[in-house]
């Protein structure tokens, strides 16, 4: 009796432990995805009216700001709907 009641303490305790783990990496992969989308603004912000680092920096920084160029532009499209983007993150029904 004791030991399925153990049993069954340890299931519940991996599941909630990996509910929570997977939860955490999802927080940490938006929190990464949104440093990128930061960066990718400080260095690109001339696009959006924000005055950027000296075009040197800027023509070095290009050939490496692909992605960030992307994931830029990707923002700009779900712009219009960012409570969308933000209930999609949180898997909220």
């Amino acid at each position: 009796m004791l030991s399925r009641l153990l049993k069954r303490l340890r299931g519940v305790y991996r599941v909630t432990d990996a509910v929570f783990r997977d939860k955490a990496c999802d927080t940490l992969e938006h929190e990464l995805e949104e440093l990128e989308h930061i960066f990718a603004l400080l260095v690109l912000g001339s696009f959006v009216g924000i005055p950027s680092p000296p075009i040197q920096i800027t023509m070095e920084m290009m050939p490496v700001m692909e992605r960030e160029f992307a994931l830029m532009l990707d923002k700009v499209t779900t712009a219009h709907d960012p409570l969308g983007e933000l209930f999609s993150v949180f898997s909220i029904d």
